[in-house]
């Protein structure tokens, strides 16, 4: 990195990572540990009427990881899961992982089309599937070429195997395969505003350092701790919530298949009364709104602790949910390439509006368009060195040159540092507006409309004036449609009072919903398109 000055602020990596051995196969420091120090009947997962216990979960991994070596997958075969959240998932995942082939989670949401990119471009020689997904798989299957085995959780069709009938007969035990601990042991994609989603290759010992950094030094995980997240397993926040973290932990996690509207999550968190809940923004801002409705409020009194990451946590939003539920949420960002969460709130310190600080174990940087760090207090692009950084882009060469550079990964995220070493976000590198040569942040001016009553959700890009000069717009969803014309003056004054006046929104159209993902973020290259 020669040529970079770094500032005095750009932490240091105050903590040695953890030392793991050459050989390591991390399926085995997830599940079989916890039976070896005798921890077997502990409850590993509860799914609808079920419970698992660590003796359960661990046949199940064994099984899965002696049926797919029966059907000759091994070291580096990828093979995809497209499950919903439920054991079969993690013992897949696991079982995959254990037998030294690589399992890759895909959204089962995909389109057709989506699907034959992902099964395609992976080369996946498997794909274990949901049987409400496999219309899809069937759609794609003859224009793959190396997929050799489809294998259903549910009824199966003709050419698939079963689930349930191919790990009945396998043996409960399973030496782990000798895996390197940077041989791959598991991929996803992550899509970005432009180009074909990328396959992020991470190693088998990225995840042993961001998962037990942001257990031990953030929300304490422990054995007695129960996680229950919204976001899903075939997401990198949703994987690291339900799976590293809790089995890493020795503590239980609910799973549910269903779709995470706000009543669901209501339901499930007083059904099963977790300790830790993992969300995001968006998915709070809805139990909100859920919440207020009711007469009769939910009991969420199990909580110590709630997370948000996937986008920045508006002040708002965060001040509304302690409010209600009387639990710190704990805001933080993190990413695909880097395995999880980076920069964090942490327990009694958090600042609302702010990411946090950055985690031990991490280092930061913040640069401008030239590489050279930004003087405390400015905006810059983010920067992160991390001994969890995945290894590059599957197939991908000039993108992996693009964001992994040496030991330093570009987030695209920018973002402000305050002298105590609160993280501000700032949007995202190509989401940043110039209104007369200035840099406006549209989270800020998203942060001050949400602070208005009358505002239930809202999203800023830049538009073109009359002049074709960028202005800001903001889409704006209304508590109380429908919404006129005062609506707008009163809200643009609202912004003109809390900002600078040249942040204030110039348009601003109401609408029914914003375009989300479906992990809830707000898609605002489909507002500015």
């Amino acid at each position: 990195m020669d040529g970079y000055r770094v500032l005095e602020w750009d932490a240091p990596r105050d903590v040695e990572p953890v030392a793991v051995p050459e050989r390591f196969n991390m399926a085995t420091l997830l599940v079989d540990r916890h039976l070896a120090e005798g921890h077997g009947e502990r409850v590993a997962v509860y799914y609808r009427d079920e419970q698992l216990s660590y003796w359960d979960l661990a046949a199940l991994v064994n099984r899965i990881g002696n049926a797919l070596y029966s059907l000759g997958l091994g070291l580096g075969d990828r093979v995809v899961l497209l499950l919903p959240d439920c054991p079969q998932f993690l013992a897949t995942f696991l079982g995959a992982m254990k037998i030294g082939a690589v399992p890759v989670p895909i959204n089962t949401l995909a389109s057709v089309d989506d699907l034959h990119y992902y099964l395609g471009d992976s080369r996946a020689r498997a794909v274990v599937v949901g049987q409400e997904m496999l219309e899809k798989v069937t759609a794609v299957r003859e224009r793959l070429p190396y997929l050799r085995h489809v294998v259903v959780v549910g009824e199966r069709a003709a050419n698939t195997w079963s689930f349930g009938e191919l790990v009945a007969d396998q043996s409960v035990e399973l030496p782990p395969a000798d895996t390197h601990r940077d041989d791959a042991a598991y991929w996803l994609y992550s899509s970005g505003t432009t180009g074909l989603p990328k396959g992020v290759i991470h190693r088998h010992e990225d995840m042993v350092h961001c998962t037990g950094a942001y257990a031990q030094h953030v929300v304490g995980q422990s054995e007695q701790d129960v996680t229950y997240s919204a976001s899903k397993l075939f997401f990198s926040y949703g994987l690291v919530n339900s799976l590293y973290l809790p089995l890493w932990a020795g503590g239980g996690v609910v799973l549910n298949p269903d779709r995470p509207d706000p009543a669901t999550i209501l339901a499930t968190i007083e059904r099963y009364r977790p300790t830790l809940f993992f969300s995001v923004p968006t998915s709070y801002a809805q139990v909100i709104r859920e919440w207020e409705a009711r007469e009769e409020k939910p009991d969420l009194g199990s909580l110590r602790l709630c997370v948000s990451a996937g986008e920045s946590l508006p002040a708002p939003i965060y001040e509304r949910w302690r409010e209600l539920t009387g639990v710190e949420t704990l805001d933080g960002i993190g990413s695909t390439e880097v395995g999880y969460i980076f920069i964090s709130n942490v327990p009694g310190g958090s600042r609302p509006g702010s990411s946090g600080q950055l985690m031990p174990g991490y280092q930061a940087r913040l640069v401008d368009e030239d590489g050279m760090a930004v003087p405390l207090g400015e905006v810059g692009d983010l920067w992160i060195r991390a001994p969890s950084t995945a290894a590059r882009y599957w197939n991908q060469h000039q993108r992996s040159k693009e964001t992994f550079v040496g030991e330093w990964i570009k987030t695209g995220d920018k973002y402000s540092r305050d002298a105590a070493g609160y993280y501000r976000y700032e949007g995202r590198s190509d989401d940043m507006l110039k209104v007369g040569g200035i840099w406006v942040s549209p989270m800020e001016v998203e942060t001050a409309l949400l602070a208005h009553s009358e505002v239930a959700e809202c999203a800023v890009v830049g538009a073109p004036d009359a002049a074709g000069l960028i202005k800001p717009k903001a889409y704006v969803v209304p508590r109380n449609p429908p919404a006129n014309a005062d609506l707008t003056l009163t809200l643009q004054e609202w912004v003109k009072d809390r900002l600078v006046p040249y942040k204030y929104p110039r348009t601003i159209e109401f609408v029914a919903e914003l375009p989300k993902t479906a992990t809830g973020k707000i898609q605002r290259y489909r507002l500015r398109d």
